[in-house]
C-alpha cells in the first residue's frame, strides 16, 4: 500500500499538516477488496474557518507576485506528478478502484490541464476603453476574485480537483479544496503535497476534509469565498447554488448528465459499437458525460446490438490491479446497490436483459437493457454506473427528441458517414458539448466545457477560466477637470 494512505491521512490548513479536532473519522476504504486504507479525524467548522483565514492572508501577497514567478510553480507541480507518476497511479487504483487505463486517461488529462495553469497565469490583460468624457481615461483591470472554494468529486478526483484548483491559483487566487469523503488522498491531499513541494507559499493552498453531517454549509456561507467550484449531483448542484445565490457568491456548477450516443443508419457500426461501450462502461460507468442512453437507428439496429452485446460480454471484470481489467469496482456499496435496484426496476418495467450484469459486493458487472419503455423515469435520469439503455428510433426527427427528452443537457455524440448531417443534427441537441464520430466522453484544456439545463451553470477551460475565477475593475482617471451640475 502506498505510503500516501499513511503520510497524508491529514488536512492540510495554513501550510501545515494537522489532525482533525472533530469527534469522528472518516474511514477510507479500498473499494475492491474493502481494505482500510487510512483513517482521517475530520474537520471542524473552526478549521474550515481558519483554511479559509489563511487562504485570504496569502492571497494579498500571492496575487502581487510576479505572474512569471506564480507559473514556475506550476512547472514545477508539472514535473513532479510526471516524476511520481507510478505511485499516483497506485493511489488511484486503490482508493478509486480505477483501472489502469482509468488512470493512464485521468494523469494525462491532469498534466494538460497543469500545462494550461501554466499559460493562464500570464492570460489576465488590462484594457483601455474610451470615455465620452473629454480627458477622461477609462482603465479595466481582470483581477483575481480573492479565494475560491473547491468541492470535488469521487470519481475523478485528482484531475477534477487540479482543474478547479491549479486555475484559480494561477490567477492569483487562494484556494480551499474540500475533496470527496471517499476520495480524500487522491482529490486532497495528495494535490497538497504536490503544491507544497512546488514551492506554493504556505497558506494559499488548504485542503479539509470533513462531512456535512459535521460542517453543515460552512464551507457554502463562510464570507471569504467569493466563487464555489462545485462537481457532483445536480441534487447537492441545486443547493450549493441556492445557498451560494443568497450568499452573493459566483457558482461554477459542472453536475451531472444522461447523455446519449446516436447511430445514424449511415454510420460505421463497428466503430460505432467501440465509440458506445467506451462511452458508457469508462471507469465502470461513473463519469458524468458517460452515454447512459444508446440510440440506434431501426434499419440497423440488430447488426449494431449483436455486435454491442458481444462487446459487452467480452469486458473483463474484476481487480483493478490487474492491467487486463476493463470493469472495476463502483465507489461503494450504496451505489452497488442502487445500481442493481436500476436494472431490476428496468426489468420489472418491461425491459428485456440483453446482458445482466451480476453484483459481488461493490463489482458491477455490465448490463445491457432493451425495450425499456418510452415513459420511463429510468431514462430521464442519470445512472451512474455500468448499465446501457439500448433504444430504437425511426429517423433523425424522432432520435433528436429522444435525446433532447431529458432534463439534462451536458454532453453527447452521434455517428454518420456526413459529417454535416452530424452537425446539423448536433445543433439540434440541447447540451453545452456534443461530439460528432466519436465517444460521449470528452476533455480538453482550451475548449469550454460545461452543460445545460440541469447539468450546470457555467464554464471551465481555457478562457472561460478567466470568467470563472477573476473578476473586472474599472478605475478611471480624469487627465483634465470634471465640470458638476452644483
Amino acid at each position: 500500500m502506498s505510503s500516501y494512505f499513511t503520510d497524508l491521512a491529514q488536512q492540510y490548513i495554513d501550510g501545515e499538516w494537522r489532525q482533525g479536532s472533530g469527534s469522528w473519522d472518516i474511514i477510507d476504504f479500498n473499494p475492491y477488496d474493502g481494505e482500510k486504507l487510512a483513517s482521517i479525524t475530520i474537520a471542524t467548522v473552526e478549521e474550515v474557518d481558519t483554511a479559509f483565514q489563511a487562504a485570504a492572508r496569502a492571497q494579498k501577497k500571492w496575487a502581487e507576485t510576479n505572474p512569471y514567478a506564480r507559473r514556475a510553480v506550476f512547472e514545477k507541480a508539472l514535473r513532479l506528478i510526471e516524476e511520481r507518476q507510478a505511485e499516483i497511479t497506485e493511489v488511484i487504483i486503490a482508493e478509486l478502484g480505477g483501472t489502469h487505463v482509468k488512470a493512464g486517461f485521468e494523469l494525462h488529462l491532469a498534466k494538460e490541464f497543469l500545462r494550461e495553469a501554466i499559460h493562464l497565469a500570464l492570460a489576465p490583460e488590462g484594457r483601455i476603453i474610451p470615455s465620452p468624457i473629454d480627458g477622461k481615461e477609462n482603465r479595466v483591470y481582470r483581477v483575481p476574485v480573492g479565494v475560491v472554494g473547491v468541492i470535488s468529486p469521487f470519481n475523478f478526483p485528482f484531475l477534477l480537483s487540479l482543474k478547479s484548483v491549479a486555475p484559480a491559483l494561477a490567477l492569483g487566487n487562494g484556494v480551499v479544496l474540500k475533496p470527496h469523503q471517499n476520495t480524500p488522498i487522491t482529490g486532497g491531499s495528495l494535490i497538497a503535497k504536490i503544491f507544497e513541494d512546488a514551492g506554493l507559499p504556505a497558506g494559499l493552498l488548504n485542503v479539509v476534509i470533513t462531512d456535512i453531517a459535521e460542517i453543515g454549509d460552512a464551507f457554502l456561507e463562510h464570507p471569504i469565498p467569493k466563487v464555489i467550484s462545485f462537481t457532483g449531483s445536480d441534487k447537492v448542484g441545486r443547493h450549493v447554488a441556492t445557498v451560494c445565490a443568497s450568499q452573493f457568491k459566483r457558482a461554477v456548477l459542472e453536475l451531472g448528465g444522461n447523455s446519449a450516443i446516436v447511430v445514424l443508419d449511415d454510420a460505421d457500426i463497428d466503430y460505432a459499437v467501440d465509440a458506445a461501450v467506451f462511452s458508457r462502461y469508462v471507469h465502470q460507468g461513473q463519469v458524468c458525460m458517460a452515454a447512459n442512453r444508446v440510440l440506434v437507428d431501426r434499419s440497423i439496429a440488430d447488426e449494431f446490438t449483436e455486435k454491442f452485446v458481444a462487446k459487452v460480454k467480452s469486458l473483463k471484470v474484476g481487480d483493478p490491479k490487474d492491467p487486463t481489467t476493463i470493469i472495476g469496482p463502483v465507489i461503494n456499496s450504496s451505489q452497488a446497490e442502487s445500481l442493481s435496484a436500476t436494472v431490476e426496476q428496468a426489468v420489472a418495467e418491461g425491459a428485456t436483459a440483453l446482458v445482466h450484469g451480476e453484483t459481488r459486493e461493490n463489482l458491477v458487472a455490465p448490463s445491457v437493457l432493451a425495450g425499456l419503455p418510452a415513459d420511463s423515469a429510468l431514462l430521464r435520469q442519470e445512472v451512474f454506473g455500468p448499465v446501457a439503455f439500448l433504444l430504437t428510433f425511426d429517423g433523425e426527427e424522432e432520435a433528436v427528441r429522444l435525446v433532447n427528452d431529458t432534463p439534462y443537457g451536458l454532453s453527447g455524440a452521434v455517428h454518420t458517414a456526413d459529417v454535416e448531417r452530424g452537425v446539423g443534427f448536433a445543433k439540434q441537441i440541447d447540451t453545452g458539448m456534443f461530439h460528432v464520430n466519436d465517444g460521449t466522453v470528452h476533455d480538453e484544456p482550451i475548449v469550454p466545457f460545461g452543460g445545460e439545463k440541469s447539468s450546470g451553470v457555467g464554464r471551465l477551460n481555457g478562457e472561460t477560466m478567466l470568467d470563472a475565477f477573476t473578476t473586472l475593475k474599472w478605475i478611471s482617471v480624469q487627465h483634465g477637470r470634471s465640470g458638476f451640475p452644483f
